[in-house]
């Protein structure tokens, strides 16, 4: 009954796609026909859990990051910013989708959310990207990509729910995802940089060679705009703010320097500003909240028990394990919510860990590669959405732009699986092993 129950929820599933219905409703109905197949649970459930995936305190960080990233863009902070960096790197091709990528990964260190990180930075240089003559599926692909890097930069959400599942320190699991951290956003960074020889975006040719005195100069005069991440992230590991705080934080410092330093902030743009926060943190929202309601679904048919068992019937050597457990954690995904995954699997995937030797920081580094993925892949993949707005093209479109860096991702992953000393050599020399 089980299975025949599960086998209508997928193809349930599929129909919706099949149809294009919007990603929620399609998730919703699929887990609808499941509660009325199934009949185990009421349908009181659908609106409990849909709650539940919606009162998650981080989650306040998405239309606050929003407004400070629309009001940076109308307080004349981005093109400052876009000043100094094409100085450094304008010149290049892909020169803005490489900066989009390094401030992704700051400001994904600042709110330990993937989407929120998009939605900061993608509102502030997808724009930019646009008018300096870069495709829309590019900017969006780049900015939902640079998305991901934060997963594994502290303070990450991911990694301190994995440490206390996983009987793991924080500390070392912070200290283990520096090394990965770097190597993924420079992978990210040289696809990038690819992507753009290749479509021929030629470097800003108004930007002139570089010159020391110059860029110091522009420098001091963007001063306080440059300091926007400085301010935000000393907030966080200050221990001042907490990152949903440091949202808050950058609303004010982007209206103090809009407003009175550079002289461009105007009552108008705030209401504007609002009304794009609370229009996209909308979209997104509704699409975690019936994520969580179908990953409710998963759990009670069982469907990650039963995938981790047939892991390892399968194989006890350590890397063919580690390769199918991957396998598993890019299916699962796909549809379930980067934190629900881990909080179901950990306790099942533990033992099997013990049992073959696999290091367990070594193990949480690679599940948090992978669940970067789960943010790229329909059908939820919500940095998609959250780019697919800011750029303005479909999710299809932003989802076919990803391929290459899903390719870079999945590199990386069989890198840090067959060199397990890429995690782990960092914390032993700094006595911080499990």
């Amino acid at each position: 009954m089980e299975f025949s129950v599960m086998t209508i929820v997928l193809i349930t599933l599929g129909s919706m796609f099949l149809l294009g219905m919007p990603i929620f409703m399609s998730l919703a109905i699929a887990s609808i026909v499941a509660l009325a197949t199934g009949g185990y649970l009421p349908m009181s459930v659908i609106h409990n859990s849909i709650f539940d995936g919606l009162n998650i305190f981080p989650l306040l960080a998405i239309p606050c990051f929003v407004i400070a990233g629309t009001l940076m863009e109308y307080g004349n902070i981005t093109n400052q910013i876009i000043n100094v960096v094409k100085q450094l790197v304008g010149r290049m091709h892909g020169g803005l989708g490489i900066t989009t990528i390094l401030a992704c990964t700051f400001f994904a260190a600042i709110s330990g959310s993937g989407p929120g990180t998009v939605a900061a930075v993608g509102t502030i240089l997808i724009p930019a990207m646009v008018r300096s003559g870069y495709s829309r599926d590019y900017a969006g692909a780049v900015s939902s990509s640079g998305g991901t890097i934060g997963l594994l930069i502290p303070p990450s959400n991911p990694m301190i729910i994995y440490a206390i599942l996983g009987n793991v320190s924080v500390t070392a699991m912070f200290t283990a995802g520096f090394i990965p951290g770097f190597i993924v956003g420079f992978a990210m960074s040289m696809t990038a940089w690819l992507i753009a020889r290749r479509n021929g975006y030629q470097a800003d040719e108004n930007t002139p060679p570089f010159q020391l005195m110059t860029f110091l100069s522009t420098c001091r005069k963007s001063f306080f705009s440059l300091m926007t991440p400085v301010v935000i992230l000393g907030s966080i590991y200050s221990g001042l703010c907490t990152p949903v705080e440091a949202s808050v934080v950058a609303i004010a410092y982007a209206i103090i320097v809009g407003a009175v330093i550079n002289r461009a902030l105007r009552p108008k743009h705030l209401y504007k500003a609002l009304l794009e926060g609370a229009l996209l943190s909308g979209a997104v929202l509704i699409i975690v909240g019936t994520s969580t309601l179908f990953g409710k679904i998963l759990t009670f048919e069982q469907a990650p028990q039963k995938l981790a068992a047939a892991v390892m019937s399968f194989s006890t050597n350590p890397h063919v394990v580690m390769l199918l457990i991957i396998g598993v954690l890019i299916l699962l995904g796909m549809f379930m919510e980067t934190l629900s995954t881990i909080i179901i699997l950990v306790p099942v995937l533990m033992p099997i860990l013990k049992i073959v030797g696999i290091d367990p920081i070594h193990f949480g580094i690679i599940l948090v590669v992978t669940n970067e993925m789960a943010l790229l892949t329909p059908p939820l993949g919500v940095n998609l959405f959250v780019s697919s707005r800011l750029a303005q093209v479909s999710v299809e479109r932003i989802s076919v732009a990803v391929l290459p860096f899903l390719a870079t991702l999945i590199s990386c992953i069989l890198l840090f699986t067959f060199f397990p000393q890429i995690s782990t050599w960092l914390p032993s020399v700094l006595g911080m092993g499990n």
